[in-house]
């Protein structure tokens, strides 16, 4: 027992701040990144949430240094997607969609391959933190974390639900001065509150609630334990090299460890991380960036500000209300195609119910595909995106 806590001291001790490190964090991290964004665009604080002025604010430690890239650092950044897999994946979609992409593949559930993890446990948690290790002296300049999966409901709604869009828009730049982006921006599920170590409620959705206490103390021994932990899910996200380095290797051989040893099962043991990156990296308990500020510093996706880009969302709360009223199905799964006056079939002269709806929904199709359009074409002014973000930018500095 003695022995177990000498070690877990000495891998902390390694990432403890020195005296020069000590003090506030540099580099944009608030106290809370539980953020909401005010009618400026620039991301605020907590206060004013009727949700949240009933939690303690979310807790913040200084174990680790990050120091972010400047504004007019080079845009051509290295980067690597470190994808997990199964053997059954088809992952063709990376070569066709991203030639020329430094890929790190690891089929979690065929030992026979190279790279492979030392145990399929955990879901992506033990691929992500072996990545981490074996390249911990020779990473690039930024790694992205991803699934194998190229459409799915969690990657972000305006980029098609589709892996590779993100990853071709992904701003090389907003990582780097961040050092941690989750790469879904909308909050739901994960924010602005998700797991609370305290409930005492029985939920399938949070089945992890119940031993996150007991993991917490065993993950972060020397931390208290936070009122929730927040985030966008589903653990895919982007690190910058400075970030990765700022906890030393042992620290992740630590929680790939953990990973491997606990009795908890494979997807428990993985659904404690997707909540729990962010505190790892950033130290705060929650981080949710606006969303509209995340769509257009993270991949150039720019309403303008929170208003329009409320209002865009809006007419998607509509549009799915007509699709479910008439009971449609997606003309196309891949989620590439909407509705207009030639897909729905429309007559000139038809007056029912069901055909005002359909032109109502092709309306909303041609409103959306306007306004993102525009979205799209702000978001090529590096100028546009700051001011929407809320930070400074004088000429010269790029995106």
């Amino acid at each position: 027992m003695v022995i177990t806590i000498i070690l877990v001291a000495f891998f902390y001790s390694l990432a403890a701040p020195t005296e020069s490190t000590k003090g506030p964090q540099t580099g944009g991290f608030d106290d809370t990144i539980i953020s909401f964004p005010s009618s400026t665009g620039l991301v605020t604080s907590t206060h004013g949430n009727p949700e949240l002025d009933k939690e303690p604010a979310p807790q913040r430690s200084m174990a680790t240094t990050f120091i972010p890239a400047s504004h007019n650092a080079v845009s051509n950044y290295s980067r690597v997607m470190v994808l997990p897999r199964m053997r059954e994946d088809d992952v063709a979609w990376i070569s066709k969609e991203l030639p020329g992409l430094d890929v790190s593949i690891y089929v979690a559930n065929d030992p026979s391959t190279s790279p492979h993890p030392p145990k399929n446990k955990g879901h992506e948690v033990m691929i992500y933190l072996t990545y981490l290790i074996e390249h911990y002296d020779h990473l690039p300049d930024l790694v992205l974390f991803m699934h194998s999966h190229r459409w799915t409901h969690h990657n972000n709604a305006l980029l098609g639900f589709d892996a590779s869009q993100m990853i071709r828009a992904l701003n090389g730049a907003y990582v780097m001065r961040a050092g941690y982006v989750n790469m879904r921006c909308h909050w739901s599920p994960g924010c602005p509150v998700w797991l609370r170590p305290s409930s005492t409620g029985d939920s399938l959705a949070r089945q992890e609630e119940k031993v996150l206490e007991k993991c917490w103390s065993e993950l972060f021994p020397f931390d208290p334990l936070p009122a929730f932990l927040a985030q966008p899910c589903c653990a895919q996200f982007a690190l910058s090299k400075s970030r990765i380095l700022a906890i030393p290797r042992s620290r992740y051989v630590f929680y790939r460890d953990w990973i491997m040893r606990t009795p908890l099962s494979d997807y428990i043991s993985g659904r404690i991380w997707e909540y729990s990156w962010q505190y790892l990296f950033t130290k705060n308990t929650a981080h949710c960036p606006a969303e509209h500020a995340c769509y257009c510093d993270g991949f150039g996706v720019c309403f303008g500000g929170e208003v329009p880009y409320s209002q865009y969302v809006d007419l998607l709360g509509s549009k799915a209300k007509i699709v479910e009223e008439l009971d449609l199905p997606d003309p196309n799964p891949r989620f590439e195609q909407g509705w207009n006056s030639s897909t729905l079939g429309l007559a000139q002269n038809d007056t029912d119910t069901h055909t005002i709806l359909r032109a109502r929904l092709a309306q909303i199709e041609a409103d959306l595909n306007t306004r993102k359009q525009e979205a799209l074409q702000r978001g090529t002014d590096p100028r546009l995106r700051a001011e929407e973000c809320g930070r400074s930018w004088g000429e010269g500095d790029g995106f």
